[in-house]
C-alpha cells in the first residue's frame, strides 16, 4: 500500500460501510442476496456504463481537482464510493485516476495537452450517470461532450 500512496494520490475518505445485503425473514427461511440487476422499458441489465469524451475542456492537471469534481459526479449519480486513486504523471501531465464504487467504478484519464478527457462510468442499481453529467460538465466546462451508453449484463 506504501507504493501506491508513493505513486500517486489515494482518496481521503475512508471506505463506505455499505455492504451487500440478504434479507432472510426467519431461522428456517432461504435468505435471497439482492443482485442490484435493473428493469427498465421491459430490458433486465446489470447496469449502465457511459463512455464519455470531454474535449475544450479545462482543469485537467490538477489530481486534487480532478478527484473533487469525480467524486461529486458519482454521488449525484446516487453511487457509494469506496476508495479514489489518482496519478499525476509529471508536472503539468495528464492524471489517471478512479474511483471504486459500491456500484462498480468511475474512471479518467487526461491530455491536457490536448483539453481531452476520457471517462467512463459504470453504475448498477438504483443509480443514474447520466446525473453525473452537470457536475462534469461544471468541473472540466468542456465545449464539447461525446458521450455513448452501453447496458452490461443485458438478459435476453
Amino acid at each position: 500500500m506504501d507504493s501506491l500512496v508513493r505513486l500517486g494520490m489515494d482518496s481521503d475518505l475512508l471506505p463506505s460501510d455499505a455492504q451487500t445485503t440478504h434479507a432472510s425473514a426467519s431461522a428456517g427461511s432461504i435468505s435471497e442476496a439482492k443482485d442490484y440487476f435493473v428493469e427498465r422499458n421491459g430490458v433486465r441489465y446489470a447496469g449502465t456504463h457511459l463512455i464519455i469524451d470531454l474535449w475544450g475542456a479545462t482543469n485537467l492537471d490538477d489530481p486534487g481537482h480532478i478527484d473533487a469534481v469525480v467524486r461529486e459526479a458519482a454521488l449525484a449519480s446516487g453511487a457509494t464510493i469506496l476508495h479514489g486513486h489518482f496519478h499525476h504523471f509529471s508536472p503539468n501531465g495528464g492524471v489517471s485516476g478512479v474511483l471504486v464504487l459500491a456500484e462498480s467504478h468511475v474512471s479518467i484519464h487526461t491530455w491536457p495537452e490536448r483539453d481531452y478527457a476520457a471517462l467512463d462510468i459504470f453504475v448498477c442499481g438504483d443509480c443514474d450517470p447520466y446525473k453525473a453529467l452537470p457536475s462534469l460538465r461544471r468541473g472540466f466546462l468542456p465545449e464539447r461532450v461525446q458521450l455513448s451508453e452501453h447496458k452490461r449484463g443485458l438478459i435476453g
